[in-house]
């Protein structure tokens, strides 16, 4: 698809959401947490409805890796998964059950990040799910759901349990599946996942540390889920132009 023909057959607000999801795409390949072609990062497209007066999202195309991801190969599809752009691809229909279930049960959602790391998983995995261990875990450890594993997720009935799950949080840990985050717009739900996939890692560190773990007092973890209820979306929106530089300086295809 050229990147004239498509900027030019889409609104700038898709436009935009499309370079962002890109971008979020590009960023999660640069830090490793790509499965091949499986997991997804879908984007509400701003002041659109479907045909059936339902929201449109932006997925990946099945088949493309997360480094190959463009703002113009992304698929626009809507709350039933019925394909909206141009596009010689389809798209993951397990991907497509997670991703709708959010956004169309939750209008604040802008953005959903969902992802099958080595540490992710292992947390994912483990009883006792993510421990409030690390200031990092701390600072999403207030806001986390869980949802139990019922198979890969082509069930459309699932949808209904997932959201039950999430209620009003923005960050889940699907139980021996792997991670999700969602937020407003792209550059929080990718915040979010950065410190829920970081806090994994410290937690399955510490664990194989063969220590005795020193856990904070409850009063510094209400302190630390107080502090982030009122600073995450700032310190997202100042992150991310940071991280759209750095994207620019080894590859801006995927502006493209």
């Amino acid at each position: 698809m050229n990147v004239v023909r498509m900027q030019q057959k889409v609104s700038e607000t898709e436009w935009q959401a499309r370079v962002d999801l890109a971008a979020c795409y590009r960023l999660a390949a640069h830090y490793g947490w790509t499965d091949l072609i499986l997991t997804h990062i879908s984007a509400r497209v701003p002041d659109e409805t479907g045909p059936d007066g339902g929201e449109c999202f932006l997925i990946n195309p099945m088949g493309y890796m997360f480094h190959e991801i463009t703002a113009s190969c992304l698929v626009k599809v809507d709350i039933n998964g019925k394909v909206l752009s141009e596009s010689d691809y389809d798209i993951n229909p397990a991907g497509f059950t997670i991703h709708s279930a959010v956004h169309g049960a939750r209008p604040d959602v802008g953005c959903v990040m969902h992802l099958h790391t080595d540490d992710g998983v292992a947390v994912s995995s483990q009883a006792h799910g993510l421990l409030p261990l690390t200031q990092t875990a701390m600072t999403v450890s207030g806001n986390i759901s869980y949802h139990d594993y019922e198979g890969i997720a082509l069930d459309l009935d699932e949808r209904s349990r997932l959201v039950a799950n999430l209620g009003d949080s923005n960050i889940m840990i699907l139980r021996n599946h792997g991670t999700m985050t969602c937020g407003p717009d792209v550059q929080q739900a990718f915040l979010s996942m950065f410190m829920l996939e970081r806090a994994c890692t410290m937690q399955i560190r510490a664990l194989s540390g063969g220590t005795k773990l020193n856990m904070p007092s409850d009063k510094s973890i209400e302190t630390v889920k107080n502090q982030m209820a009122s600073g995450s979306g700032s310190l997202a929106g100042l992150a991310w132009p940071s991280l759209l530089r750095m994207l620019d300086g080894m590859d801006p295809s995927f502006r493209d």
